[in-house]
């Protein structure tokens, strides 16, 4: 039988489309979450791929990238935040026989800032045999006072949380792939991916232990992503209304 506590791999893919102002924190945050990494319970320490996919860039973003040795980029132009996830796990697993119990695969944004222990926490709960984590994200300055209000109201970052971000997320590479992995869509490719899984009954925990800041922007890049969320819920309170908890966003 496969141990499913074991990790020795782990995959981030981070889909960019004109970044170049953002991705410097970005990969700041990312290189100290990969320096928390280390052997745990006597294991030994993962070896760790990052990607950072370059969808339809037209502005300095792949400079930026290539500053950060440490990282890799590729191009996609397929335009869509769902091609570019898909496209960086395939190709940082490039075969069938990469997507095993043992390979983690986490994955981001270009406009958002892991915590340093964002690796560590997913690593711990993988190796406590989850196969999937979900974790919470946190908008940044951006988001006027007004809006970052009604965002805390209607937003319970607490362990069990209702959330589904693909700006903080963790799968299991073998179940990634029996779900169908990404869909090449330009939203909601995080919620549909987990709604396979959740029908692969897997082992999952959500948590607030890694919150991911995020762009605070009401302008993105993805028309029905996070920025269209935080757009339609200061919209609605203008109106005198105010959308529910969203259980799910991009």
């Amino acid at each position: 039988m496969t141990d499913r506590g074991s990790i020795d791999k782990i995959v981030v893919v981070v889909p960019a489309r004109n970044e170049e102002n953002l991705l410097p924190r970005c990969l700041a945050a990312m290189t100290a979450a990969v320096g928390e990494v280390g052997g745990v319970d006597g294991q030994g320490t993962p070896t760790i791929d990052v990607v950072v996919v370059l969808d339809r860039c037209s502005d300095g973003t792949g400079e930026v990238v290539a500053d950060w040795p440490a990282f890799s980029s590729i191009s996609t132009t397929g335009g869509a935040v769902g091609v570019a996830r898909r496209a960086g796990v395939r190709h940082l697993l490039p075969s069938l026989n990469h997507f095993t119990s043992t390979t983690w695969i986490a994955t981001t944004d270009a406009d958002s800032a892991v915590p340093p222990n964002w690796l560590t926490v997913q690593l711990a709960f993988a190796r406590n045999s989850m196969d999937l984590v979900l974790g919470t994200v946190i908008p940044d300055d951006g988001l006027s006072d007004g809006d970052r209000k009604r965002w805390d109201a209607q937003h319970r970052l607490v362990e069990g949380h209702t959330h589904v971000h693909g700006a903080n997320l963790g799968v299991r590479a073998d179940r990634y792939r029996q779900a169908g992995e990404f869909a090449r869509v330009d939203a909601r490719e995080d919620v549909r991916l987990v709604s396979a899984l959740r029908g692969l009954r897997v082992k999952e925990i959500r948590t607030e232990l890694i919150p991911v800041l995020t762009s605070g922007r009401l302008a993105g890049r993805t028309p029905a992503g996070f920025a269209g969320y935080l757009r339609d819920l200061a919209a609605e309170a203008q109106v005198g209304g105010g959308p529910g908890v969203a259980d799910t966003c991009s």
